[in-house]
């Protein structure tokens, strides 16, 4: 199974650094306790350095009890040198500044406005690992620095949510390391119903918007959600939490899921192969994808459907509408609806800028009225499902903005929303084994969580008018 990490799946980053800082209390509170311990260590030496009486080898009278023992001198302050000597010097305290990247800035203007050294920063700005992240700041970004009177002797900044660069000064120059920021995955299950929306009833859930967008980019293939939703229909969901250093970061990926909509009962399993591509699979290993995805946009509404009648809004005649209209915001992304690869990408008459795809199967899709193309789409370029492959716009014969979306089946036009679109591979026979494995406990976690919940809000389809 050789199949892309989902698009919807996202990389997650911390907001900004937390950094424990250091105690001059807890510091000077051990130096104080330490002095008496080390001399009564001395005391404790001294006195066993002693030489001992030999023992008589005749009995003895003993000393009577009242005469004095004398031990030998001790010099008070020499003893506390000594102590003073053997306790570790307390770590200098320096000063830390956080800079936040905003859109034009440079670490060579940052370091000037903070007066920083700026001859430290070109001795840093050399070393490999340095010079690859000062490429690549954006805004948002954070770098910590530590520095005793603008000579820097620390530079700390996350590069992900698993690792950092950390510079530190030596005797010999500044070193630099990429440190690893170990994660926790913990495991969370949710419950919503549909009054509304999936939004509104996810936000009733308390699931993020992240989390939301996952559901419902794993079941676009059989629910659309913005006209096939129904009040009452309601889903289940595990998916990921990602925590560091004991707080909550993000939300992670969706492990299973599961759609009840108008009756019907739709899972989702995530697989991982040993490629490390993921995808999501029915209880019996069947895809939950599609070859194609009906909608190839995320659309505010359909402006106009499939129609051979249609009268052609700005020609004012009968022209046949031989694809769907979806309206959305200039400069949305439009995507692939399927694996394919570009034979046409151009201005096309009325069309404007389109592109065209040719999938397996002797299938074409087309794509019009764009803004503008992504640079690396071009003709004879390979795309997968759900690949970014231009920009909502009007160009052309359009009144707003908005993608016209045609589907061919060997040359002749077919309804897009209603064409019966052929299906994924199932899961490759050398993973279905570890798959089932993997599913079982899945799925009956799933079980156990659903018989703790209770679906209240009950269908109650609307009245015709």
């Amino acid at each position: 199974m050789n199949r892309p990490v989902s698009p919807l799946l996202h990389d997650y980053k911390q907001s900004s650094p937390r950094r424990p800082k250091k105690s001059k209390a807890l510091q000077w509170f051990a130096v104080g306790l330490g002095i008496p311990l080390v001399a009564v260590a001395l005391l404790s030496t001294l006195g066993k350095s002693t030489p001992a009486e030999p023992i008589p080898s005749e009995p003895t009278m003993s000393a009577s009890i009242d005469e004095p023992i004398f031990l030998p001198a001790v010099d008070q302050e020499e003893l506390i040198r000594q102590a003073e000597a053997l306790m570790p010097e307390p770590a200098p305290e320096f000063d830390k500044l956080v800079l936040n990247i905003a859109s034009g800035d440079t670490m060579e203007k940052l370091f000037r406005k903070n007066k920083l050294s700026l001859g430290h920063l070109m001795s840093i700005a050399e070393l490999d690992e340095a010079k690859q992240r000062f490429r690549r700041i954006k805004p948002g970004d954070v770098f910590e620095v530590t520095h005793d009177g603008g000579q820097v002797i620390s530079l700390y900044s996350e590069l992900g949510l698993t690792s950092a660069l950390k510079i530190e000064k030596q005797d010999s120059g500044f070193a630099a390391e990429i440190i690893d920021r170990p994660i926790e995955i913990r495991k969370r299950m949710a419950h919503g119903v549909i009054k509304s929306s999936l939004f509104e009833s996810a936000t009733t859930a308390g699931l993020s918007d992240k989390v939301v967008m996952n559901i419902a980019g794993i079941f676009a293939w059989d629910v659309d959600f913005v006209l096939d939703i129904r009040q009452g229909d309601n889903y289940y969901v595990q998916f990921e939490e990602i925590w560091q250093d004991g707080e909550y970061v993000a939300d992670g990926e969706i492990i299973a899921a599961e759609f009840n909509n108008n009756g019907r009962m739709i899972q989702a399993i995530r697989f991982i192969d040993d490629n490390r591509n993921t995808d999501y699979f029915t209880p019996s290993g069947d895809s939950v994808r599609k070859a194609f995805i009906r909608a190839p946009v995320d659309f505010t509404r359909i402006s106009s459907n499939f129609n051979p009648n249609r009268k052609h809004p700005i020609l004012n005649r009968i022209r046949a509408h031989r694809g769907v209209d979806y309206a959305a915001p200039r400069g949305t992304p439009i995507k692939a609806s399927g694996d394919g690869k570009v034979i046409f990408r151009g201005t096309k008459s009325g069309y404007g800028k389109t592109v065209i795809l040719q999938h397996g199967g002797n299938i074409t899709t087309l794509y019009a009225h764009m803004s503008s193309y992504v640079l690396k789409v071009g003709v004879g370029t390979r795309v997968r499902q759900g690949q970014a492959i231009g920009f909502v716009g009007a160009t052309g014969l359009a009144t707003a903005n908005h993608l016209h979306y045609e589907y061919r089946l060997n040359g002749v036009h077919r309804n897009p929303r209603t064409v019966a679109l052929p299906d994924a591979e199932p899961i490759d026979d050398q993973y279905r084994e570890k798959f089932m494995a993997t599913a079982e406990p899945i799925l009956r976690e799933l079980e156990q969580f659903k018989s703790t919940q209770k679906v209240t809000v009950a269908y109650n389809p609307p009245q015709d008018q």
